[in-house]
């Protein structure tokens, strides 16, 4: 299977396993299948209050993110070094994240379900990225220009099965 398909597949399993969980928890949810920018799906409680939410999917133990979507970084041509100039103020702080890790078709572990806002993964991102940063002072090994940045499941522990979050922003 092409990898671009796979990414795909993973992405839409990750929304209908977690809308299909938001239904075993009372409440409706819809996917919209990537077509809508900030959020993957909506989710009602009986009273009709509504809630988007973003659904990130992973196959490992990490999701990849660009850290200049969390941070404000300037590029030093001249020196080949990144310049942190804290963090940027992100739209939509509140927003939930549900982080999906699936779990692999001949393991017996289950999915799992990480359920946070988009200014904690800012923050555990921001984290993340100036810890491996520092140790470069600020210098990417192999492409100064490269803004890759990871979150792992070991950040995200503490957010698992944080339903309830759902549940409280929806009243």
């Amino acid at each position: 299977m092409k990898k671009g398909l796979k990414s795909k597949l993973a992405g839409q399993v990750g929304e209908y396993l977690v809308c299909a969980e938001l239904g075993r928890r009372g409440l409706i949810a819809t996917s919209f299948t990537g077509n809508v920018p900030e959020f993957d799906l909506i989710v009602a409680n009986d009273s009709l209050q509504t809630l988007p939410i973003q659904v990130k999917t992973s196959r490992g133990h990490s999701w990849p993110t660009s850290a200049n979507r969390w941070i404000d970084i300037e590029l030093d041509e001249r020196k080949g070094i990144q310049i942190d100039h804290g963090n940027l103020d992100i739209t939509n702080p509140k927003l939930i994240y549900v982080c999906v890790a699936l779990s692999a078709p001949e393991d017996d572990a289950v999915d799992r379900f990480f359920i946070l806002t988009k200014q904690d993964i800012q923050a555990i991102c921001s984290e993340n990225y100036r810890e491996f940063m520092d140790k470069h002072n600020w210098k990417r090994p192999k492409n100064f220009r490269s803004y890759d940045n990871r979150y792992y499941i070991s950040n995200l522990e503490v957010y698992e099965d944080n339903w309830q979050l759902i549940q409280e922003q929806l009243n």
